[in-house]
């Protein structure tokens, strides 16, 4: 498996480790429940150095990116960053990602840890431009700070006021701790937080720079599975889980992030043939357990009598005290259904999310 720059700090920090897309990542340093309330409460320190960096600059950039994405990329500035979608030609989701923009034909998607390989093939495939095309994740390591306290803590670091400028999904370039960093604010956590994008080599200066000031403001570390439980609670979808190729983004509920008023993409006619029609083959819903059952991945849901979906993904929310999860079912299924979990139906119904 691959590892990331802060591999050894992690063992150093006792951490229990997960193969995550292909990595060796920190699942947990303490527990999920304590390090998830840490990031709700104060602040939590992340590792995501396993997520990639695709360069995608020179002439024919712009027209490249915005072939590719189902969002509107021209809509950018220098310095924005815009949560969008690659899908294929049949409008499934071939990866959710960000794409910054650094200047006018320069940008950098950053994509799913498991999809590095096949996402770049993808934008390769399909550039029929003069664009230049570069996987640069494996230079780049990527420290997350998020939660109430990441402002405060950021501006320690940072030359005179860039952490309180930093506005939601935009970035800066400047020095963190005296090390050369892309800041930007984009989150999947629903908390206030930062991404700090260096060198590789700069990682682990990075983190021990930053660590001891998040343990004085009493937060800690953070693994894969609170950084699962976080992103769940504030209602934002995992690759692989909640999408993937056989689901288009209408279907999991992302259709704000299609502009189908921009000019051709891939996968546009099927989307927008799907939303004419409002022929959705299923969709994407929140639920709550009504019991104290955590349905998880793969579980049937059933509606009088018949199963109508399955849950793509489930887990207790430490700050809500109940289990949540999300569906994929029937797009005419009711708010009431039942959740078969080990040879049992148990109770659950659908809310809507962000779950907080």
């Amino acid at each position: 498996m691959k590892r990331t720059p802060l591999y050894e700090v992690h063992k150093s920090l006792y951490a229990k480790f997960t193969e995550f897309g292909g990595w060796e990542m920190p699942l947990q340093y303490t527990s999920i429940v304590k390090e998830h309330l840490a990031v709700r409460e104060t602040v939590g320190l992340f590792d995501l150095s396993h997520m990639g960096e695709i360069d995608v600059k020179g002439q024919g950039a712009n027209e490249l990116v915005q072939k590719l994405c189902t969002n509107d990329v021209s809509r950018l500035t220098d310095g924005q960053v815009q949560y969008t979608l690659l899908c294929n030609e049949a409008g499934g989701i071939v990866d959710d990602i960000l794409i910054y923009r650094h200047a006018d034909n320069d940008y950098t998607l950053v994509v799913n840890a498991a999809n590095i390989e096949k996402d770049f093939a993808w934008v390769k495939t399909h550039n029929d431009t003069d664009a230049e095309v570069s996987d640069t994740s494996h230079d780049t390591a990527l420290i997350a700070l998020q939660g109430p306290r990441a402002m405060d803590i950021l501006h320690r670091f940072t030359p005179e006021n860039l952490a309180y400028e930093v506005k939601f999904f935009q970035f800066g370039v400047s020095r963190v701790a005296g090390i050369s960093a892309a800041i930007s604010r984009t989150g999947y956590t629903g908390e206030i937080g930062f991404e700090l994008y260096v060198e590789a080599s700069d990682a682990e200066d990075l983190w021990d720079a930053l660590y001891p000031a998040v343990k004085e403001e009493g937060g800690q570390p953070v693994g894969l599975g609170a950084r699962d439980t976080l992103r769940l609670e504030a209602g934002l979808r995992l690759y692989g889980m909640d999408m993937d190729e056989d689901t288009t983004p209408l279907e999991a509920g992302l259709g704000r992030f299609v502009k189908l008023d921009k000019g051709d993409f891939i996968g546009k006619d099927v989307l927008l043939a799907q939303k004419e029609k409002g022929d959705l083959k299923k969709k994407l819903v929140g639920f709550q357990m009504l019991d104290r059952v955590v349905a998880r991945c793969g579980c049937a849901v059933h509606q009088d009598g018949n199963v109508v979906g399955k849950v793509t993904s489930g887990a207790p929310s430490p700050s809500l005290n109940c289990n949540i999860g999300f569906a994929s079912i029937s797009p005419n299924t009711g708010k009431s259904i039942e959740i078969e979990i080990r040879g049992k139906l148990h109770p659950a119904k659908i809310v809507k999310v962000p779950f907080i």
